[in-house]
């Protein structure tokens, strides 16, 4: 008779320790909580043990968690933008105690939802529609985050980033904005054939200049003296050739006959 009892004994002390640990991994933090009142020290990853009748061990997350949000957007000139919002946030694990006595585990819809809500509304009414579809989306993102910071701080929760995913602009809204952008674009090429254009018309002059330059420096060193002295030495080359030639020159005015052909060139004083 005695076997059966030892048996319950085992099966019960198995069982009863079994429930009395647990394990803590890794993203996550313990806090232990004794007749209904928790401790103020989180517990890191391991096994830990206590007392299942009078104790249990609340595990919460301190990895990065993503929140989505789609909402309307108050813009400066009154309109209403429809965006989806992406909010990155995590746990302080040293904190999780005191978000677990003030907030409880529902602290996302309890406290991030209507901070961010407040946040939003009172960033994107500083800024018109089209900032929040141009460069100016990162510093609205920034905004807002460091405006939910300071609403949550000291209460163990960590903004790490605000991410507006999507945009949707009222229709008339939407086509203004991508005309002004095309017309920017069309003068920016505009600008750029006009800069071409004045770089060749500079190339263009500067050709002129330099070809007109030497032009003035040969026509200044062809004195009367000089153009005498080529045209003796070209007459000169042409004597010696075999064909047979009469050359009659009056001083100013060499000619050069050779068979029914006539050549003249005038010699400048």
């Amino acid at each position: 008779m005695k076997y059966p009892i030892n048996i319950a004994l085992i099966v019960l002390t198995s069982l009863f320790a079994l429930t009395s640990c647990t394990v803590v991994r890794e993203g996550e933090v313990g806090v232990k909580r004794t007749l209904g009142k928790y401790q103020d020290k989180s517990i890191g990853q391991g096994m830990v043990t206590f007392n299942p009748l009078t104790s249990a061990v609340q595990k919460m997350s301190t990895q990065t968690e993503n929140l989505e949000v789609e909402l309307n957007l108050p813009s400066k000139e009154g309109l209403n933008i429809r965006a989806a919002i992406s909010i990155l946030y995590s746990l302080d694990g040293q904190k999780a105690a005191e978000v677990l006595r003030q907030i409880g585990l529902n602290y996302e819809r309890s406290v991030i939802l209507p901070v961010f809500r407040s946040a939003v509304a009172d960033v994107s009414a500083r800024y018109f529609a089209k900032d929040m579809h141009t460069g100016q989306r990162g510093v609205i993102e920034e905004a807002i985050r460091e405006q939910m910071m300071t609403n949550l701080a000291g209460r163990g929760i960590i903004i790490e980033t605000v991410l507006v995913k999507s945009i949707q602009l009222p229709v008339n809204l939407a086509r203004s904005i991508e005309e002004k952008l095309e017309a920017e674009q069309q003068s920016l090429r505009m600008e750029f054939v006009l800069t071409q254009a004045r770089q060749q018309a500079d190339q263009q002059r500067i050709e002129a200049e330099g070809t007109r330059d030497a032009q003035l420096i040969i026509a200044e060193g062809l004195t009367p003296e000089i153009l005498r002295f080529k045209a003796i030495e070209a007459f000169m080359a042409l004597s010696q050739s075999a064909n047979a030639k009469v050359i009659i020159t009056g001083g100013d005015m060499p000619m050069m006959m050779n068979g029914d052909e006539v050549m003249a060139a005038p010699v400048r004083k």
